[in-house]
């Protein structure tokens, strides 16, 4: 390359001092202003010749094919040219790849602090994943490089050195600078990277909640056709009993006055027993207290008969949105049901309280406990996730044999 440029100059020399001075007749000494005209034109055209020599050095010297600074000074044409947004890490690894001759070249994206494979090139040629930390590698001829940007890590590019031998000098620099250029490129990528993780996580919420709301409608359907069958088993039956009765009290009073008293005077336990029935069944339904006192006294009196002792403890809970206090009263509910059936426990404690602005309700019994690893989710579980879910909240189930269960809900106190 020296030699060429030694050949320029003297060309330029040449062409203009001696073949300018022979066309003005000047052929004894040089002319001061072709002088100066010709190194004028040897400051000018000095550095693009020096680059296009240099091309062709490397050229030469790379079998005919592209330079690494053939390849990476056009990076930024190359990458963010007009080319579509997701093709750029594929781009980008094919840059890579080319720049510094390796076998397979791969461009990864940090995307919540965990790597994610963004592009390999060629295409296909390994499977293969960087284990551990990106920054650096333990395989042989393997470079790694972190891209960075303010601090803040945005990806790796990783490339697998060629049969041929290791990176050169230049061609290491060379990958550093891609490293450098690389953050705004990886930068775009791993903003779209998130968003569409963001979209899959709200897709697969949106189809969680859909489920969610189409169990909740069976259950309901479930809830009233319970509920038709107990009115017809309970309350109606005492009912048409009354209305029997009556109406023989009625026939039996002209001709036997006596009887028609007796039947009467039993009227009054029927009648007080079908209205039991029915407060019991409304208490099924939307207990009026829930309404009137609110979460806690709802939940005392509905657990006042369980054939396991309940204790109810709220702290300065206060009144809470409709929706919220439904759900958390038949969450609550059934959780001290499947505890007081399926658990052998001895107490069972039920505690509320507000937490960061939520609602915490607390379900805690001292039971035989279960694998929560092992133990699919019964029907009864699988509803007070629905109806917690439903309003905005979460549910958690924690139990160990032996130990016990914690049914905990956390709950928005303005509801969804």
């Amino acid at each position: 390359m020296l030699s060429g440029l030694t050949a320029f100059v003297v060309l330029v020399y040449v062409v203009i001092v001696l073949g300018g001075g022979s066309l003005v007749g000047r052929t004894a000494s040089p002319s001061l202003p072709l002088a100066v005209l010709a190194t004028a034109v040897v400051a000018l055209a000095f550095e693009p010749v020096q680059v296009r020599l240099e091309h062709v050095a490397s050229r030469t010297m790379h079998g005919g094919l592209a330079s690494p600074y053939d390849v990476l000074s056009r990076f930024s044409e190359t990458v963010v040219g007009s080319h579509p947004a997701e093709e750029l890490p594929s781009r980008m690894a094919r840059v890579l790849a080319e720049g510094t001759r390796a076998e397979w070249s791969q461009v990864w994206l940090v995307v919540g602090d965990r790597p994610r494979l963004a592009a390999t090139w060629p295409p296909g040629s390994t499977r293969e994943r960087v284990a551990g930390d990106l920054a650096t590698s333990e395989v042989a001829g393997r470079r790694s490089l972190q891209v960075r940007q303010a601090g803040d890590v945005l990806g790796v590019l990783v490339v697998q050195e060629s049969e041929h031998g290791p990176l050169t000098s230049v061609e290491q620099r060379l990958f550093e600078g891609l490293a450098r250029q690389a953050a705004p490129v990886l930068r775009g990528a791993r903003l779209r990277a998130e968003l569409e993780l963001r979209r899959a996580e709200l897709s697969a919420r949106a189809d969680e909640l859909r489920g969610s709301r189409e169990r909740l409608v069976d259950l309901q359907d479930a809830e009233r056709r319970l509920l038709e069958r107990d009115i017809h088993d309970g309350a109606q039956q005492h009912l048409v009993a009354l209305a029997v009765n009556l109406r023989l009290a009625q026939t039996l009073a002209p001709r036997s006055p006596d009887r028609a008293d007796a039947i009467l005077a039993g009227q009054e336990q029927a009648a007080l027993d079908a209205v039991e029935t029915l407060q019991h069944l409304s208490r099924g339904i939307y207990p009026r207290l829930l309404a009137d006192g609110g979460l806690a006294p709802a939940l005392r009196q509905a657990v006042d008969n369980s054939p396991v002792p309940v204790q109810v403890i709220a702290h300065d809970l206060g009144r809470l949105a409709p929706a919220v206090e439904t759900a958390a009263y038949f969450c609550c509910l059934e959780a001290v049901q499947n505890a007081a059936k399926h658990s052998g426990a001895a107490t069972i404690r039920v505690e509320l309280r507000q937490v960061a602005g939520s609602l915490e309700c607390v379900v805690a019994d001292d039971g035989s406990g279960y694998d929560v690893g092992t133990t699919a989710a019964g029907t009864g579980l699988t509803s007070m996730r629905d109806r917690i879910e439903a309003v905005g909240g979460t549910l958690a189930t924690r139990s160990t044999p032996d130990l016990g269960t914690r049914v905990v809900a956390l709950l928005p106190r303005a509801g969804d």
